[in-house]
């Protein structure tokens, strides 16, 4: 239930990080429990691990248990249908299914909170009326998001994807307030909008946005705030897990972690956590949906955690964004180095116009090469380079070997961001 006046949707966003971490653990081991007694999937694998779920167990019983992806939700619910033995309830408890690509059939019990945390911080609140741009049909995104506005007190617009000139017609029918789609589609809203001759910040009321699906780029979100007058937030979510698991609030220095799910960042090769602060793959857990016995899912992005204090007074850890999948990250010295991360650090540097970076081994380490390629010359090529240096190390927590100025058509226009030279016996 969200509380009606307040700072936060519910209690949980504010309290102590101690308390959140003791009431994380026992819904972890009450979660996996119930898994265990429930789901004939997960009841096998912990089996065959030699993992036995107690009121007292773990992460580091969490860490013994092998990642499940995508690809092994397909497979269980073509051995087992239809699915995949993980129901953790009786059939006739389930509310609704969803059918995502795959397919995976995602089952989903009633009376439970989705997204409305998310919605509350990006300010959505009774009285605002909000056109819901996701699909309606088959997968969940349309239909869970459209609850979640309703826990927060919003009127919805049920628009689906379709139709953008209907859409821009209902927005300025109904008074729209609100926006939830892509940041591209909405972009491409605005242009249309103006092609049909209307001034977008005269004719339309929208003032609030939320964006999920592809990451909100920071010259995107300039343009919405500082042209548009818009409010921007964000979310992480993924289909199979169900909700948002992360959020930005008003700061938006990271996302904020839900407390319905156990997150952990994880080293993709071995299924270990990574020190805090360390990219790694981010392994999710739902902690408040019983009927569906997933335990540690894949997500296959990288991120990192943020822990210092937020200036919104939400008390959770946060994420610091979407790095990229773990296919486009490179393991050096210990540590991931997220080939979009890279790009972003390169991209403030307005003298670069390519950059490649070169991974090989030398007497049994491991070095690190930028090769940059300049728009234009710099008034200090050695304090470009140390600036660089410096800017990658505070982002990537790795200091590169050399920055080398490289002539201009060296590096391919099609270049891979990273080229791993290493040769492994």
């Amino acid at each position: 239930m969200a509380i009606e006046q307040g700072r936060y949707f519910d209690d949980s966003e504010s309290i102590p990080p101690q308390r959140r971490k003791e009431i994380q653990a026992g819904k972890l081991a009450e979660t996996v429990l119930n898994a265990y007694h429930n789901s004939r999937a997960v009841k096998n694998l912990l089996d065959f691990v030699g993992v036995k779920p107690s009121s007292d167990f773990s992460v580091k019983d969490l860490e013994r248990l092998p990642i499940t992806r995508k690809t092994d939700l397909i497979e269980l619910q073509k051995s087992l249908p239809p699915f995949g033995g993980l129901l953790a309830v009786p059939a006739a408890d389930l509310e609704r299914v969803f059918i995502s690509p795959g397919p995976i059939y995602e089952y989903q019990p009633a009376g439970i909170q989705w997204f409305a945390r998310s919605f509350y911080a990006a300010g959505f609140r009774r009285g605002d009326v909000v056109v819901n741009t996701f699909t309606y049909h088959m997968s969940p995104a349309g239909l869970l998001f459209h609850e979640g506005l309703r826990q927060c007190g919003a009127t919805v617009v049920v628009m689906g994807t379709g139709n953008t000139d209907a859409l821009i017609q209902a927005m300025l029918d109904l008074e729209v307030t609100g926006f939830l789609g892509t940041p591209t589609f909405l972009m491409s809203v605005i242009k249309r909008a103006e092609e049909m001759g209307y001034k977008f910040n005269q004719s339309f009321s929208l003032k609030k946005t939320w964006f999920t699906g592809e990451m909100l780029p920071p010259s995107l979100r300039k343009t919405f705030e500082e042209n548009y007058h818009l409010s921007t937030s964000q979310a992480y979510a993924v289909t199979e897990p169900g909700g948002a698991i992360a959020y930005e609030c008003e700061a938006k220095s990271g996302m904020h972690l839900d407390d319905d799910y156990f997150v952990e960042i994880v080293d993709p090769q071995t299924g270990k956590s990574v020190q805090l602060g360390e990219v790694g793959e981010i392994v999710v857990t739902p902690l408040h949906n019983k009927s569906w016995g997933l335990v540690r899912f894949g997500t296959g992005d990288m991120s990192s955690l943020v822990t210092e204090p937020c200036s919104c007074g939400r008390t959770s850890l946060r994420i610091s964004g979407i790095m990229g999948r773990t296919g486009d990250a490179v393991k050096v010295r210990g540590m991931f180095v997220v080939a979009k991360q890279a790009a972003q650090v390169m991209s403030s540097f307005e003298n670069v116009n390519q950059f490649q970076i070169m991974v090989s081994r030398q007497d049994d380490r491991d070095e690190m090469d930028f090769l940059i390629e300049l728009k234009s010359e710099p008034a200090d090529r050695v304090k470009l380079a140390g600036e660089i240096s410096d800017k990658i190390q505070r982002t990537c927590r790795l200091r590169p070997d050399t920055v080398q100025y490289v002539e201009p058509g060296t590096i391919p226009p099609t270049h891979k961001t990273i080229e791993d030279l290493r040769k492994w016996e």
